[in-house]
C-alpha cells in the first residue's frame, strides 16, 4: 500500500504573492503586526537570509532589511485549504489532513508508479484550479512519504522505491526522525550517533538504553519500517484558542475578560462541532518563557461559555500568579461528548472539586 503525501509550499506566503503579483520574487514573511509577533511563514526568496518560521519579526527584519510583512488572513487560508482538499479527496481515496496545508493520502494497493501519477495529478490540478504549488512524496510508509516530499522542496515530488526506504534515509539527520527534538538530538549527537543510519544499526540493548520503552520503534522507523495507515477521520481531541501579548500583563481583571472572550469562542466552535466538554484547562506562558497550565473537569459536559468561562476562572485563581508578568494566555476545552449537554440539576456545582 503506497501513501502520498502532500505539503503545500510556504503556504501563507504563497497566497499572499498568488494575489499580489508585485511581491513575486520578493522576500515576503507572513506576520502579525504587535512588538512580539513572530514570523508564520516565509517565501523561498527570503529563507536564504535566515528568514523562516517561529523566529521574531524584529530578527527577521534585521536579516533582511528589505522584507515584505504581510497580515495574516486566516479565513482566507482555511477557505483555500477547503478547495485543496476537495482536490485530493476527489478520486475516493482516504485523506489524512495534518494541517490547513499538509495531507498523507491513501494511494491504494497500486504500482509505485501508479501512485506516483496520482501525485503528479492532484499537483496538476492544484496549481491549475487554485493557482499554488505543492511537494509530494511517495512510498510506503508515512515518515519515508513525509521525508520525501519535504527533500522535494519547492514544487517536487519525490518516489521511493520499495526496498530502499532504509537506504534512502542512512544518510540524513538523526533530528529527521519524527520525535527526535532539538535537545534529543544534540544527546545523541555528544554519543556518537549522527545520522538516521546509525540509530537503524543500533542493537536492541543499546536501542531500549538511548530511547526507553519506544527504543525499538524508533529503530524500525529508522530502517523504514512503517506500518501506520492513513486515518481519514481523526478525532477531535481538543479545542483550544490563545492569544500573545504585545506587553507582559500583571493585572489578572484582564485576564479574566479575555478569558471570557476565549470561553465564548471556544462555546461557538463546540456548537459547529456538535459536541460538548468536560474539561476545561487554562495555558500560561509567564515572562520568562516557562509554561505551565491548570485544568478542572466539569461534573457534566457542556458548550455554554457561562460555565466555561467560570472554570477557567477557576483555573485562574488556582494559579496563584500574584502580579506574575504573562506573555501568553491560553484556553482549551477537552473530553469532547457528541451531542448536546445534558441538563443540570439546581444544586449542581459549576465544576468538580
Amino acid at each position: 500500500m503506497f501513501i502520498v503525501h502532500v505539503d503545500i509550499d510556504a503556504f501563507y506566503a504563497s497566497v499572499a504573492v498568488r494575489d499580489d503579483p508585485s511581491l513575486l520574487g520578493k522576500p515576503v514573511a507572513i506576520a502579525g503586526n504587535h512588538r512580539r509577533a513572530v514570523v508564520l511563514t516565509a517565501s523561498y526568496e527570503a529563507r536564504p537570509y535566515g528568514v523562516r518560521s517561529a523566529i521574531p519579526l524584529y530578527r527577521a527584519h534585521e536579516m533582511c532589511p528589505h522584507l515584505v510583512v504581510v497580515r495574516p488572513d486566516m479565513a482566507k487560508y482555511k477557505e483555500i485549504s477547503r478547495e485543496v482538499f476537495a482536490i485530493l479527496g476527489a478520486r475516493g481515496h482516504a485523506v489524512e489532513g495534518l494541517s490547513l496545508d499538509e495531507a498523507f493520502i491513501a494511494a491504494g494497493d497500486v504500482t509505485l508508479a501508479e501512485a506516483s501519477e496520482l501525485a503528479r495529478t492532484m499537483r496538476a490540478e492544484v496549481r491549475e484550479r487554485v493557482g499554488l504549488t505543492i511537494s509530494a512524496g511517495v512510498a510506503r510508509g508515512k515518515l519515508i512519504a513525509k521525508i520525501a516530499s519535504d527533500s522535494s522542496k519547492p514544487d517536487g515530488l519525490l518516489a521511493i522505491e520499495p526496498g530502499e526506504e532504509a537506504a534512502f534515509l542512512a544518510p540524513l539527520p538523526v533530528g529527521r526522525l519524527w520525535g527526535i527534538g532539538p535537545k534529543t538530538a544534540a544527546k545523541l549527537q555528544n554519543v556518537g550517533i549522527t545520522t538516521i543510519g546509525d540509530v537503524a544499526a543500533l542493537d536492541d540493548a543499546r536501542v531500549r538504553q538511548l530511547f526507553g520503552s519506544w527504543g525499538i520503534e524508533v529503530r524500525d522507523l529508522a530502517r523504514g519500517i512503517d506500518r501506520r495507515t492513513v486515518e481519514p477521520e481523526r478525532e477531535t481531541k481538543t479545542i483550544s484558542t490563545e492569544e500573545t501579548f504585545e506587553y507582559d500583563v500583571r493585572d489578572e481583571r484582564v485576564l479574566a475578560n479575555l478569558l471570557k472572550d476565549f470561553a465564548k469562542e471556544l462555546a461557538e466552535k463546540l456548537e459547529r462541532e456538535d459536541c460538548t466538554a468536560a474539561t476545561v484547562g487554562i495555558k500560561i506562558k509567564r515572562a520568562d518563557f516557562r509554561i505551565f497550565g491548570r485544568q478542572t473537569h466539569l461534573t457534566e459536559p457542556t458548550r455554554d461559555a457561562r460555565r466555561i468561562y467560570r472554570a477557567a476562572l477557576h483555573c485562574l485563581q488556582r494559579a496563584h500568579l500574584n502580579g506574575t508578568p504573562v506573555r501568553l494566555l491560553g484556553l482549551r476545552v477537552a473530553s469532547l461528548v457528541p451531542g448536546e449537554a445534558r441538563q443540570l440539576g439546581l444544586f449542581t456545582p459549576p465544576v468538580s472539586r
